[in-house]
């Protein structure tokens, strides 16, 4: 389950792909067993990637270097031009058990540190707000645990109120749209639909029984969203709720082609369709089991299929697109502010409180090169948001989902996407020495009375 002996997929990806020689450098005065082992595995995956433990009390020349600030600092650099990295502070170790705070060094975070060191790639991305959408911030239904781990791979995240600016920004890598709860106003669709045409990238999370109010720029890809709910009795084994759809079949593209069949869930999704254009390609990305259905009416009860009003499954819950645009898009000069709804068209809490009592600036696409050079828009689309929710986000590879899809849209390198390395679950029990004792004497004396006892029982009856 959390791979203590054996590298995640994307780990082994990064090391194998290494150009440099890195060397990590893990300042304690004795090392754990564990610790040694886990750097020998990324060394096996690479020579180029070397470590040494240094007692940084016999060593203080390498402590400056290296700018280490306490014992138990660990810090990668690359060679040989000396860029660092600092990865995180272990415990002290005895050889066989950690003594003080810090835990094992962490696959997830040196990872994460390599990855920022040896990659000279930043990207944006830019999450819109203001409809009722996942806030990324940490608060309630924030997409923050995902928002962090973006940010360790040198994916600068910003939040982006197209209420409030008139331009999408020329850094934008890929725009995210997570679970809006109301419409987008018709300026901001165009901005949107301009900033696809014109070679950008966007990521579209939207749930059932809302209306996100883009129709038309999904319908220019061939895409329609089904607003049916997936119901899905395969998660019974799991304890998991009708309306929660689990995953493990998974379409050939570059977001989920080392997923295998690990199990990703989402809760309240929808079916997405896809129909064929001539200048779009489309793969879909996400199965549900044979055991679903999409619902057309779900205060049913009991919930059953029926064949006249829903639609059996397997059903597809996600698409990655992609068009070629041989003629970016050149925006219009800006316009003059239109007025802003009406007021009761009640903006969202993630709306600025001046949105509905100002005029509107009306979006514009940023600005393209007016040029001939093939161009690729991207678009990925899931017909569910809470799946990368705080909490949610780390069940399964819910998270790799939605990272390998915020990355390929970026055009991160397609051999970077993979399963993400776990934090390996701490399942050590702390027993007092009386608990210990107690454990250690009905391990070597009262189960094998026990089981001497059922054996003279069985012998006693059959004599």
């Amino acid at each position: 389950e959390n791979q203590l002996f054996s590298l995640a997929p994307e780990t082994q990806q990064l090391v194998k792909n290494l150009k440099q020689p890195v060397k990590v450098w893990v300042f304690v005065p004795q090392s754990s067993a564990r610790d040694r082992e886990l750097l020998e595995s990324y060394h096996r995956q690479n020579e180029r990637l070397s470590y040494e433990f240094v007692d940084p009390n016999t060593q203080p020349s390498i402590v400056q270097r290296l700018e280490v600030k306490s014992g138990g600092d660990v810090v990668a650099e690359l060679q040989p031009d000396g860029r660092k990295q600092y990865v995180q502070t272990i415990a002290p170790s005895t050889g066989d058990s950690l003594v003080g705070e810090g835990g094992y060094l962490s696959e997830v975070k040196l990872t994460s540190a390599l990855e920022q060191l040896v990659s000279n790639r930043k990207s944006f991305a830019y999450v819109i707000q203001g409809h009722g959408e996942h806030p990324i911030d940490q608060s309630q239904g924030a997409i923050s645990q995902a928002v962090k781990t973006l940010q360790d791979k040198n994916v600068t995240v910003k939040p982006l109120n197209l209420l409030e600016t008139a331009t999408i920004p020329t850094d934008a890598n890929v725009l995210v749209l997570a679970g809006p709860q109301k419409p987008l106003l018709a300026p901001e669709v165009k901005a949107l639909d301009e900033y696809v045409k014109g070679g950008g990238n966007l990521f579209v999370m939207v749930d059932p029984n809302t209306n996100p109010g883009l129709d038309s720029l999904l319908t220019s890809w061939g895409v329609t969203l089904d607003k049916r709910v997936v119901i899905d009795a395969s998660g019974r084994l799991a304890q998991l709720g009708p309306a929660f759809s689990s995953v493990s079949q998974y379409g050939n593209h570059p977001i989920t082609k080392d997923f295998g069949n690990t199990l990703s869930i989402y809760p309240l999704a929808q079916p997405i369709d896809v129909k064929p254009q001539t200048d779009v390609k489309s793969t879909p990305l996400l199965f549900t089991s044979d055991r679903s259905w999409a619902e057309s009416n779900v205060k049913a009860q009991p919930l059953k299929f029926d064949q006249a009003s829903d639609r059996p499954g397997p059903l597809v819950i996600g698409f990655a697109l992609t068009r070629t645009v041989t003629q970016p898009v050149t925006p219009a000069p800006k316009p003059s502010p239109s007025p802003s709804p009406s007021a009761s068209a009640k903006p969202s809490p993630g709306a600025s409180p001046s949105a509905s009592a100002s005029p509107t600036p009306t979006p514009s696409a940023t600005a393209q090169a007016a040029d001939k050079t093939p161009k690729e828009s991207r678009l990925v689309v899931i017909g569910n948001s809470r799946f990368a929710e705080d909490g949610a986000v780390n069940q399964g590879i819910n998270g790799d989902v939605f990272i390998n899809s915020v990355r390929w849209l970026s055009r991160a390198d397609d051999q970077s996407l993979s399963i993400r390395p776990k934090e390996a679950k701490n399942r050590r029990l702390g027993l007092s020495g009386q608990q210990a004792n107690l454990a250690t004497w009905t391990a070597i004396a009262i189960l094998p009375l026990i089981g001497f006892g059922a054996a003279f029982g069985v012998w006693w009856r059959r004599r």
